[in-house]
This record gives C-alpha cells, structure tokens and sequence, in this order.
C-alpha cells in the first residue's frame, strides 16, 4: 500500500463525514478524527476509485449502477410470504417454497438431484450481516422445486421489522436474540418435520445460538447443518487484512463512531449516497477475492449491504464482539455437516471456518481459493454442489451429483 493511496483513502473515507459535518457538535468531530481509522479499511478500495475517476465520468458511472440494477435478475426470486413474531413482538419475514412434483423438475435438476420425489425436510437459510434473504440468490435458484426451503430476513434487515427492544427499549442486539428469532421464524414456517438448517456470516452465529439455547430442537429435528463463511468467536482478533497500526485504530473508534453516526442516521445516508463510489470499492473488497465477477453480482451485493440502514449498522455491530458460541457447536456432532469458506476471507477468516471444524471432526471442511466472505455470490456452483451433497448425506434428496459451473459468476470458480 503506497503513502498516496493511503492518502487518498484518508480524503475518501472522510468524505461522508465531512459531508455531514454542517451538523457541528461533538459526535461529528469525533466522527471526522475516526475518518483516518476507517481510511485505512478503505486504502485499497479507494486508491481503485481515484484511478476509475481519472478514466470514467460520474455521470457515466451512475448510468452504469442504474443499468446493472434494471437489469440484473439477483433478487428477484419470491416465494410464499410469512411473517413469525419474535419473543419481543418483532415481525420477521420469511418466504417459502415449496417442493414441486417431479415432472416439472429442469433437466438440470433431475441431473442434480435424481428423478425421485425429495424427503419431506426443510431447508432454513439464515443471512449475513447488512444482507437479506436474497443473497441466497444462486442457491434458492438451484434448489428451487426441488426441497422446500425457507428464507428469511434477520430482524432490522431485508423486509423484516425493525427490532422492537431496540426501538423501544432501547436493548441491545444480541446473538442471542438472532437464534430466538431464528426459533420463532421455524415455529411458523416448519413447524414439524426434520430441518437442515444453513448459516452465512452473522446467519451461522444464529444458528449457533439456536442450538446453545434449544438443545432438544436440534436433537429431534435437525438432520443436517451448513456453516458458510461464519466464526464461533473470537472476531475481536480479527484484523481485516490491515496493517497492526490500522486494526487498532478501527478498533479503538470504530463502535463510538458506528454509535454515533447511528444518532443522526438521515444526515449519513445523504453522506453514503454522496460517496457511493468508495463504498462500492469498500464492499467489493470485504466481499470479493476474484477479479473476474460479474459487475451485476458486485452490484447486487452493494445494493444489499447499501440497503442496511446506518443505525442497524451501528446497532448490531457490538454483538461480534461478544458472540462466543463455540460450546454449543457439540450440538451438531452427531449430523451430516458441511464448513465452507472462502480462503481470502477478510470478515470471517477462514481460520475460523478451521475451528469449527476442528470442534466437529467428522464434518466436511471446504476452502474456496479465489473466494471472499460472499462465497455463496462468488463461487455459487462451489456452494451448491457442497449443499447438494449434504442435503443428500441428511436424506432431503435421493441422489447427488456435482453442479459443474451451475450460477458461475467467476471463470476461476473451482471446489477447493
């Protein structure tokens, strides 16, 4: 990293602060010395930016975000619409789909799964943090027909309510309370039944807290689990592939800065519009390792992660740093099991995908070269065929077989 990138990050990462700043007081001074923190986060991402500025109008850039999203088909599946309420009255959202019969199956699917009727078990899919139920895209296409599945939005994320102890009571989000919302979403949506339950990020936390906090369940109706790019604790060491000077400055101001942004929230969503440009760089960074992914794929994550409001940002953001679930993943010993995550991982190092397996050894542990924390969106066909075999392995499905390129949005794609 040279000094003018890092120069450039500085002045770039500070621009959403300082379009703010009008404001005055305290949180806003504390909020523009924090810019040199976040700065370094950004170093690479921006130093991309300035040069993409020097070859390509803003006009045209914008003209090019606006094109992706009319275009892009990520997202858009749907299904049957729910709602569970949470122990704090909270309403989440979830979706369904159902198992369709075998003759509507898709040439590829009969390949993927055999032409016999699936096992009566449901499929939960849990998301990561400041995404939704539809960064499950390439894999709710995959399975779609073929198992029934539920997706669902995290509390405060996607089309789910936001938290009522939050709001109202002003508590803090815990992993916790994700695995009671998690508890309630299954109640509604597959009451009976056995369950496979599949985890990204922030969702494999939740599913963690499910079973430290309802052991029975996982006991008599859990056949199967997927930890996808996701930790059992310990995420305060992580340092996000910065130097030692840079993660500790991030950790010193970042959750007063998050806090404070959170407090004057309208004033920083016109800042994060303002510079839509250096967080586009930002989150392609933490998302992806490849180089070749498809703009549409990079942009649907920046419309999903930009769709979180700052506040949920701030709020939930504490709760890593407590999150320590590495007891409860006993729960899980005696399942089909299935740890993924990409190798180039700058949120949830693979490492820990490691720990994990370490904790269950008769779990199947794969390491996506080429891939970033949204593997599931990066290497879709690498996560698809691991989910196939496991749904196999906890009989949801009669036959199984690899996906071969099913979803690619890489050319580098390959099971690792």
């Amino acid at each position: 990293m040279s000094e003018s990138s890092a120069e450039a990050a500085v002045e770039a990462a500070t621009a959403a602060a300082s379009a703010v700043s009008a404001a005055g007081g305290a949180n806003w001074r504390r909020a523009g010395i924090a810019g040199a923190a976040i700065g370094v986060v950004a170093a690479g991402a921006a130093a991309g930016v300035a040069i993409e500025r020097l070859t390509v109008g803003r006009g045209m850039r914008r003209k090019a975000r606006l094109a992706l999203d009319s275009a892009g088909p990520y997202g858009s599946l749907r299904g049957m619409p729910g709602k569970a309420v949470a122990d704090d009255g909270t309403e989440l959202y979830y979706e369904v789909d159902e198992v369709e019969p075998d003759s509507t199956l898709a040439p590829r699917r009969r390949r993927l799964f055999g032409r016999k009727s699936p096992a009566p078990v449901t499929v939960v899919f849990s998301h990561g943090y400041c995404l939704s139920q539809d960064s499950w895209h390439f894999q709710r296409a995959a399975l779609r027909g073929v198992v029934r599945t539920v997706h669902w939005d995290q509390r405060s994320h996607g089309r789910s309510a936001r938290g009522v102890a939050q709001v109202q009571d002003d508590m803090p989000v815990t992993i916790d309370q994700l695995g009671r919302d998690l508890k309630a979403v299954i109640d509604a949506a597959a009451p009976e039944g056995p369950i496979v339950l599949v985890g990204h990020s922030m969702g494999g936390m939740t599913v963690m807290a499910l079973a430290d906090q309802y052991p029975s369940l996982i006991r008599e109706r859990v056949v199967g689990v997927a930890f996808v790019g996701t930790s059992s604790g310990k995420l305060g060491e992580v340092n996000f592939g910065l130097p030692v000077a840079g993660v500790n400055a991030v950790r010193r101001v970042l959750p007063g800065v998050l806090k404070a942004l959170g407090q004057q929230a309208a004033l920083v969503e016109r800042g994060r519009r303002a510079t839509a440009d250096l967080f586009a760089g930002i989150i392609k960074r933490y998302s992806f390792a490849s180089r070749d992914v498809d703009p549409a794929v990079a942009r649907f994550a920046e419309r999903l992660i930009e769709g979180t409001p700052i506040d949920v940002v701030a709020e939930f953001y504490p709760a890593f740093t407590d999150h320590d679930k590495t007891e409860a993943l006993v729960h899980f010993a005696e399942m089909p099991v299935l740890v993924l995550a990409g190798v180039k991982d700058l949120v949830t190092p693979s490492e820990h995908s490691e720990a994990i397996a370490d904790l269950l050894p008769d779990a199947e542990l794969v390491l996506v070269p080429d891939a970033g924390h949204l593997v599931m969106l990066e290497h879709p066909e690498v996560v698809i065929d691991r989910l196939a075999d496991l749904l196999t392995r906890a009989g949801a499905v009669p036959a199984g077989a690899t996906v071969g390129g099913y979803g690619s949005t890489s050319s580098t794609a390959q099971p690792g």
